[in-house]
């Protein structure tokens, strides 16, 4: 008869240790990539995780895998804090202003994704699709909870999440600009705000 050996040296066990190990180094790499961008020194994301260099190439050989593999591990967080959030936070508009601050940055690790994934033009456009088709309803159900069935056709998930992207960009290297109050900000206006049109024949003064 053959002894077991410890749980921790069965294959399922190692796979789940593996997995976690992953998603350690996902999350460390993400947090670095807010605050160094993603050209950031691999050995800053070893020592967040806290493993050597060579666990990171042993996971993700290259940069871009790396850079990818971050990508879509935001993207899946973002998915599933939308529904959590609503359940954690009490208020719909606080849940959706709180979505919204995860979603500023998650923007700050997709502005480089482009340039890490070099000349992969199709990787690019299919990881911006899936971006797409997976946050906007889900930034949807949020403007549904948060405004209601009445008003929520005021501004749809698309378009708050454009405008949000919008305000992200050219902001990076500027200390005076603050993209994530200029979003709360905006969030707050698609919350509270009337919609005003303006009228063709007003006059607009010019920026000073």
């Amino acid at each position: 008869m053959t002894t077991p050996g410890p749980a921790g040296s069965t294959p399922r066990a190692k796979r789940v240790d593996a997995r976690r190990n992953e998603q350690t180094l996902l999350e460390a790499a993400a947090a670095v990539f807010v605050t160094d961008g993603v050209d950031a020194p691999v050995r800053l994301i070893a020592e967040r995780a806290g493993v050597g260099m060579g666990t990171i190439y042993r996971h993700f050989p290259t940069r871009p895998a790396l850079v990818a593999a971050v990508y879509q591990h935001q993207v899946e967080a973002l998915a599933e804090a939308g529904p959590a959030l609503l359940r954690e936070a009490g208020d719909p508009a606080v849940a959706l202003q709180r979505w919204a601050a995860g979603f500023v940055d998650f923007l700050v690790t997709k502005h480089g994704l482009a340039g890490a994934l070099g000349s992969d033009t199709e990787g690019v456009n299919t990881l911006h699709q899936y971006f797409v088709d997976r946050l906007v309803p889900v930034c949807d159900a949020l403007l549904d909870a948060a405004l209601g069935p009445k008003t929520s056709g005021r501004v749809s998930g698309y378009m708050l999440m454009r405008g949000i992207g919008n305000l992200c960009i050219g902001g990076a290297n500027d200390p005076h600009y603050d993209a994530a109050r200029l979003a709360n900000l905006l969030v707050t206006g698609a919350l509270t705000g009337e919609q005003h049109d303006l009228d063709s024949d007003a006059v607009v003064a010019p920026l000073r």
